[in-house]
């Protein structure tokens, strides 16, 4: 399922963004569903996951800075990033699929079909 992401921007390196992406709709008992990144002429990556049960995943270049959450009440998924670098500049999407999947296969990106509009991050040095 495709979902709108949004809260990108332009900050200085080691500064901070939170992106939203509001799951309006996305009710679903199990899922996989997350935040992933791409820039031209590169492949998309997956940077931060949560599965059903609540267990999470993210890639190693992110540990420690990114974290995903979501609040249910307001149907919405976020991703706080924290000390940005400027390796992190890419177009962020979010999506999410109702499937039980192990978190490392879901940020694979293999369980997604389509993807919807991203937002823009961008982080100078």
């Amino acid at each position: 399922v495709p979902l709108v992401a949004s809260g990108g921007g332009s900050v200085q390196s080691g500064g901070s963004l939170r992106l939203s992406c509001t799951t309006l709709g996305f009710t679903y008992p199990t899922y996989c569903m997350g935040w992933f990144r791409q820039v031209p002429g590169k492949e998309r990556e997956g940077i931060a996951v949560i599965v059903g049960d609540g267990t999470t995943q993210y890639a190693d270049s992110v540990k420690g800075r990114f974290t995903i959450s979501q609040d249910n009440a307001k149907m919405t998924l976020y991703l706080q990033m924290t000390n940005l670098k400027p390796e992190d500049s890419a177009m962020y999407y979010c999506a999410g699929t109702p499937v039980s999947v192990a978190p490392t296969f879901c940020i694979s990106g293999v369980p997604f079909r389509s993807w919807g509009q991203g937002t823009q991050v961008t982080v100078s040095s």
